[in-house]
């Protein structure tokens, strides 16, 4: 008698030994599947942020490339050989447009800001372009400024 009660006594032990380890690896289990719930939310968020931050960033660029004012100046001429065109960021001004006649020193007449040591603003058509002095790299054009 005493085998078969020792012997019942192990199994129910070892039976609810089990049924708690079940128990806490579910548990386990859920936390994880929590957790990495939880990481997706955070990752779908942070990318929604940089969407936002980006779209803000693509705003500013705009309204720093459209003149909110326009000026009355002298008619512009194009260098002998050039024609009036459109310039982007990241072309490069022929030599001929960073001559004196194009120019714009009185950038504070102009409301534009003070060019970075080493540029200077170039007038093309009714355009401004803020080009580097030695090589003409063209770092942001001002369209629309002049009438």
């Amino acid at each position: 008698m005493k085998k078969i009660l020792t012997a019942t006594l192990a199994a129910v032990m070892a039976t609810t030994a089990l049924g708690a380890a079940g128990a806490a690896s579910a548990q386990s289990r859920n936390d994880y599947r929590y957790e990495q719930r939880q990481d997706r939310r955070d990752f779908r968020q942070d990318q929604r942020q940089d969407r936002r931050e980006a779209r803000q960033d693509q705003r500013q660029y705009a309204r720093w490339q459209q003149a909110q004012r326009r000026y009355s100046a002298p008619r512009y001429v194009a260098p002998r050989g050039y024609a009036v065109r459109n310039w982007s960021y990241g072309q490069r001004m022929p030599s001929y447009y960073r001559t004196n006649a194009y120019v714009v020193n009185d950038y504070g007449r102009y409301g534009l800001r003070a060019p970075p040591r080493g540029y200077q603003y170039v007038r093309s058509g009714n355009d401004v372009v803020l080009a580097a002095v030695a090589g003409g790299l063209i770092t942001a054009v001002i369209a629309g400024l002049f009438n």
